[in-house]
């Protein structure tokens, strides 16, 4: 008996390992809008340029995890099929509603306006405004995001309202050293879900600069 629980106890061990490890590298099949990096500062900033891409998003309130975990389930329920096609129907045809898996992509971000939050999904790329199924839920809306350029903050570990706090003026202060003046608020970027071991999770600040000529890294 103790010889079989032995046995027992090495195969979960060894199953809960495989789980952590499939957690861990789901991220890297999760695709992420492209970007070019302008230049670096320092080992953990980067001045980076976005091409325009569409996004869903979703307003809601509370703190950052409060408003992360509810902004998420509503966005997920979009992606994963609380939608309808798009595609106009003639009065005479009997009318089918379609709905559409969309691929799950990162950044999942995160930021402040007028006391609400902003949670905002990438939509993957190649799709457009006319092309995306229409969310079935009314609070969750599509848009057109501009090309920008980010300067852009990494760093691992969890995140909270204090923690964003403190990195965005780590941020603010590098780029006060380079003569560089951002523009806004900042946004908080999540790589990685809550079930990630928080040294290996990729989080980010963003922060919208003016454009800067390439320079080199």
């Amino acid at each position: 008996m103790r010889l079989a629980a032995k046995l027992v106890a090495g195969v979960l061990v060894v199953a809960g390992g495989a789980l952590v490890t499939r957690w861990q590298a789901a991220r890297h099949f999760t695709g992420e809008p492209p970007y070019s990096v302008i230049r670096r500062i320092g080992p953990t900033i980067e001045l980076r340029r976005y091409e325009p891409m569409v996004v869903a998003e979703t307003r809601v309130g509370g703190s950052l995890d409060a408003a992360s975990n509810a902004g998420f389930r509503r966005l997920a329920g979009y992606i994963f099929g609380g939608n309808r096609a798009r595609e106009s129907i003639a009065m005479t045809t009997p009318v089918v509603v379609e709905s559409e898996q969309l691929a799950m992509t990162t950044p999942v971000t995160i930021a402040s306006d007028g006391g609400e939050r902003v949670v905002t999904f990438v939509m993957p790329p190649g799709r457009t405004l006319e092309s995306l199924p229409v969310p079935n839920d009314a609070l969750v809306t599509l848009r057109d995001s501009p090309a920008r350029t980010l300067a852009v903050l990494t760093y691992s570990g969890t995140t909270s309202d204090e923690i964003v706090e403190q990195r965005t003026s780590e941020l603010r202060a590098a780029l006060e050293r380079e003569g560089i003046t951002p523009v806004g608020a900042s946004v908080s970027s999540r790589y990685d879900p809550p079930t990630t071991i928080p040294a290996l999770r990729r989080n980010e600040i963003w922060l919208s600069i003016p454009v800067e000529p390439s320079r080199a890294s």
